[in-house]
């Protein structure tokens, strides 16, 4: 089953970019596919992750991890949900 995950973050962010390019590396060897979404779009999604961008979540919306990415806890996230 391929997991969808959301990356919210903010274009000129360079955090925000480094994970963006890690995971669109480990998307299909870990089988799950990646929404970006700039949080300076949307004004409440930006009232909720402004200090933690880059931020991860999966499709439930809880946070995977935050700032950097996280192997342990995206492995741990995509086992959970298969």
């Amino acid at each position: 089953m391929t997991a969808l995950l959301t990356l919210y973050g903010r274009e000129y962010c360079s955090l925000c970019q480094q994970m963006l390019a890690e995971l669109r590396l480990l998307a299909a060897e870990l089988d799950f596919r990646l929404d970006w979404f700039d949080i300076d779009d949307d004004d409440a999604i930006e009232a909720r992750y402004d200090t933690m961008v880059p931020v991860l979540v999966g499709a439930d919306e809880e946070v995977i991890c935050f700032y950097h990415l996280d192997r342990r806890a995206l492995d741990a996230y995509l086992g959970k949900i298969r």
